[in-house]
């Protein structure tokens, strides 16, 4: 008895250990992979199933938080907070939603960098689930095909729209642009204010965050520099 006890008691001190291993790793805002991790039961249940349980568990939390649900303003908030997380805020994890990129032959034989700035970006800091409020520039070099200026917006909200630290958000914008248009030659550079900086912990305002993913001739020096010259931002990469 004495030694299960005693094994009992290290394993939940090893289960602790990881845990406060893990609550600093989040709050350093360090992520793991360039790969959303999704697990491969994740759309097993149907929409309305899900938010079905979210509601259920946002009630328990309003409730653990001891606030009264029968009063007519928080009543219906563990709904509201389940649709919006299924339908809106984290719609984009389901593949299904993923924009259908149409490409077209570049008959204008446009042969220079093309870019789409300052698209407006909403996502989702997957460390303390708190809002990031930013700009996406995205830029590429046609090796023979374009896509539609809206469809370069449409991809950034697509990978937003789920739970996100926003080095991975740069890398899958850029990888998905690559797949579409069939070149290595694109590049995405996004300024944004995380509210978990903002409004927690050092809750410092005025900060944001830049991040960038340079690929193919987006590389060079010179190509890169041209791109930053049309965005107007001046940090170095």
């Amino acid at each position: 008895m004495y030694i299960f006890a005693a094994l009992k008691n290290k394993e939940m001190k090893l289960q602790q250990a990881l845990e406060e291993q893990y609550e600093e790793r989040g709050n350093e805002h360090i992520g793991s992979s360039s790969e959303t991790p999704i697990r491969e039961d994740a759309f097993v249940l149907s929409d309305d199933e899900k938010i079905e349980r979210i509601q259920n568990s946002v009630r328990e939390i309003m409730l653990t938080l001891g606030l009264d649900l029968t009063d007519d303003s928080l009543n219906g908030t563990p709904k509201r907070v389940a649709k919006m997380y299924v339908k809106e805020i984290f719609g984009g994890l389901h593949p299904e939603r993923k924009p259908k990129s149409s490409t077209f032959k570049n008959k204008y034989k446009y042969g220079e960098m093309l870019v789409e700035k300052n698209i407006v970006l909403y996502s989702t800091c997957e460390h303390h689930l708190l809002p990031i409020v930013g700009r996406a520039h995205v830029a590429y070099i046609s090796n023979g095909s374009v896509v539609g200026l809206s469809k370069m917006n449409r991809i950034v909200d697509y990978y937003a729209k789920r739970p996100q630290v926003q080095e991975r958000l740069n890398i899958q914008i850029v990888k998905e642009l690559q797949r579409v248009l069939g070149t290595e030659d694109v590049a995405c550079v996004i300024d944004a204010k995380h509210l978990c900086v903002n409004s927690r912990g050092i809750r410092d305002i005025e900060s944001s965050t830049v991040t960038a993913e340079y690929g193919g001739k987006f590389k060079d020096e010179a190509v890169r520099r041209e791109f930053l010259d049309y965005i107007n931002l001046e940090t170095e990469f």
